[in-house]
């Protein structure tokens, strides 16, 4: 049962962190829902380390912390050119003919 509870919210985790970042991100629902779910375990380790839980049981400072740490992942996954978009753009009708 925990895994299922990990796997929803981190879901609802990483749909609030892509919410949180301005513009459109070209990342699928598949990785937003890995990234969502490693911020919330980035997030209850931080928890469990101040001592106010434990690393699967998210907490409202654990959720608080996991938004934007899955905010951060999210961008840094867009930086390197993961998901969707790939970093490709599509080409003009003038690229096509070099």
């Amino acid at each position: 049962m925990q895994l299922i509870g990990l796997i929803i919210v981190g879901l609802i985790i990483g749909v609030l962190a892509r919410l949180v970042l301005p513009g459109r991100q070209r990342i699928g629902l598949p990785l937003t829902l890995g990234l969502g779910v490693l911020g919330a375990v980035i997030a209850g380790m931080i928890a469990s380390a101040i001592g106010t839980g434990d690393v699967f049981e998210l907490n409202i400072i654990g959720f608080l912390v996991a938004v934007p740490v899955a905010a951060l992942l999210i961008a840094g996954a867009e930086s390197m050119g993961l998901g969707d978009g790939g970093g490709s753009k599509k080409k003009s009708r003038g690229d096509l003919h070099r």
